[in-house]
């Protein structure tokens, strides 16, 4: 750990709070319909969209047809997504000449991406063609990310409204999402990208000459692809020189803007964002992770105005830094120590002129350990999903932390829009235990949390770690599961475990090591996925009709002051604890005996 490491990780912090209020400022103003800087221009192609869409954008909507509109969309967005690749061979702008992708491939992609979660069991440049990638996969990047936001829009005007049966209309919701918020930030984003090398072209792949041709040794085959043995029964080698590399290129770097913006993570190279097409640079880097945290802490601030008391959406902003906080240093402490085992064999793995130390295996050199450890943890709470480095290479406790931030339910920062309604069902709950220990009926924001909310609250958390523990146990005792993890023991487990959390929280990041594209797990993966995306929006529709309907309690002395550091310090110790609850002896089997074993213990 270095000065220039908490330099790095005080500026991304800095720049990320910096950033809330004009942001979070400006998409308040778009969900309540005031004009904003882009209307005189984008105006006019909204107010077009609605009638070729057939939506009338006055009508209001209940909570249920809402949800049947977010149902119905997003059915028919996987449907479109298997199509494509099923019939991508047949389709235009596929210059590689890529084939149909395999059913049970193309449904766990279908439903990925239409999820928000973007785990990708494929490498997409050896899979999908361009047009794949762009009317398919960065679509869905798009749009995937504003059903995230107009669930948790609708959920702040139940507790902004009072007496009204009607939350908002979906449509409305999506366009505007899409239109005043993703579009104009993805374009930046991109611009930014392509100035520092990120590729963006229609070209082919490239052929190019290596600078050092290298050489390696290959058994011979005879004509019909046998292997050759000499007389002895041992197989015959030969030396094979590589001049040439072919090198994918794409329009990358459009995909890679709103893959980082719409926590959507799938990385349009197999490398993802560790590609230096991706991200050139350190700069990018740090855009990067800019980009998918600053519009799910910037909802808090939007959250706050909505509702009138931006003291409220601060309160949830301090939640999150101080939990993101802790797990970027904790990442940053755990890599930073190295791995004992190598130190008994003479590697020196400490800082010097040269070298940043510490445990560098899976990570890239021009970002070093500092801003990995950043990145890890925000992509890992966000349900970007996106890596810069390769999660499984991690010391356990550093992969323990990646995990951890998953199993806390996505809440610290979250998914855009899904990171917030999670978070505000641990409000919830938190409110309601504190009503009950104090003995007064708990309120929030001026409506009664009664017994209705509260099972609600439950359904949104609890479904998470019922499916993943459920779908890691399945895992372990089935053939076609233990099949799947690479390495044996606790590490092996820890792949496991990874994959399904990674998944049902719709994250999509990989901790390595686990051959996820067979039948098993692409069929298991993609329920985990489309059961963990929206299980938790019907309720949380459910709760945005219930309390929209309320009427408003006026604060008096018994109510609970939901802005103060105690009840921050206590809805961080709640989200803890019920992740804590649920995981602990599966992280116990994983990454904590893996930790032990690394140190002797």
């Amino acid at each position: 750990m270095t000065l220039n490491g908490f330099l790095q990780i005080g500026l991304y912090f800095v720049v990320l709070i910096a950033l809330v209020k004009p942001l979070g400022s400006y998409m308040a103003r778009v969900y309540e319909g005031k004009p904003v800087l882009l209307t005189r221009l984008l105006g006019p192609l909204e107010r077009l969209i609605y009638p070729v869409c057939g939506v009338r954008p006055e009508e209001e909507m209940r909570w249920t047809t809402y949800t049947v509109a977010v149902l119905l969309f997003s059915a028919a967005s996987v449907l479109l997504l298997y199509a494509l690749q099923r019939l991508q061979g047949l389709l235009p702008l596929n210059p590689q000449g890529f084939g149909a992708v395999a059913p049970d491939l193309s449904f766990n992609t279908a439903t990925s991406f239409t999820t928000n979660t973007n785990w990708q069991n494929y490498g997409g440049e050896s899979t999908l063609s361009y047009l794949t990638q762009m009317l398919g996969l960065t679509v869905q990047n798009f749009v995937s990310a504003a059903t995230g936001m107009a669930v948790l829009v609708a959920f702040i005007r139940g507790f902004a409204r009072h007496n009204v049966q009607t939350i908002g209309n979906f449509w409305v919701d999506l366009t505007r999402t899409t239109l005043y918020i993703l579009l104009p930030l993805a374009l930046v984003v991109a611009v930014i990208l392509v100035s520092q090398g990120a590729v963006q072209t229609f070209s082919d792949y490239k052929t190019v000459s290596l600078a050092q041709p290298t050489s390696y040794q290959q058994p011979q085959t005879d004509a019909n692809g046998d292997p050759v043995k000499d007389t002895a029964g041992n197989p015959v080698m030969e030396t094979v020189t590589v001049n040439e590399q072919t090198i994918a290129v794409g329009p990358a770097a459009s995909q890679v803007a709103i893959k980082h913006l719409g926590t959507n993570g799938g990385g349009f190279f197999n490398a993802n964002a560790a590609h230096p097409f991706e991200s050139p640079t350190p700069l990018t880097d740090l855009l990067l992770i800019l980009s998918e945290t600053m519009i799910g802490a910037a909802l808090t601030y939007t959250f706050g105005k909505m509702v009138h008391d931006t003291r409220q959406g601060w309160a949830l902003l301090a939640a999150m830094v101080v939990v993101l906080l802790v797990a970027v240093l904790g990442t940053y402490a755990a890599e930073s120590a190295g791995n004992p085992r190598l130190a008994a064999l003479g590697v020196d793995q400490t800082a010097s002129a040269l070298q940043p130390g510490g445990n560098m295996e899976g990570k890239e050199v021009r970002f070093g350990i500092a801003r990995t450890a950043i990145f890890a943890p925000a992509t890992t709470g966000t349900s970007t999903g996106a890596v810069d480095s390769m999660h499984d290479s991690f010391t356990p406790l550093g992969g323990l932390v990646t995990l951890v931030m998953m199993q806390l339910g996505e809440v610290i920062i979250g998914g855009v829009g899904s990171g917030m309604y999670g978070l505000l069902a641990f409000v919830i709950v938190a409110v309601f235990v504190a009503g009950l220990m104090v003995g007064r009926t708990p309120e929030y924001l001026g409506k009664k949390i009664e017994v209705y909310e509260m099972k609600m609250a439950s359904v949104i958390i609890l479904i998470m770690p019922m499916v993943v523990l459920a779908f890691t146990a399945l895992a372990v005792v089935t053939a076609p599961g233990k099949a799947g993890p690479l390495n044996p023991g606790p590490h092996g487990f820890s792949e496991i475990l990874y994959a399904f959390t990674s998944q049902t929280n719709n994250n999509g990041s990989a901790f390595g090591g686990l051959t996820g594209n067979t039948l098993f797990y692409n069929v298991s993966g993609g329920i985990a996925m489309l059961i963990g995306r929206f299980w938790p929006i019907v309720p949380t529709l459910a709760l945005a009709g219930a309390l929209a309907a309320k009427k408003t309690v006026p604060v008096g002395a018994g109510t609970l002051p939901t802005h103060r550091p105690m009840f921050i310090g206590w809805l961080i110790a709640v989200v803890i604890l019920v992740s804590a609850l649920n995981f602990v002896p599966a992280l116990a089997l994983g990454p904590v005996v893996e930790h032990l074993m690394m140190i002797g213990s």
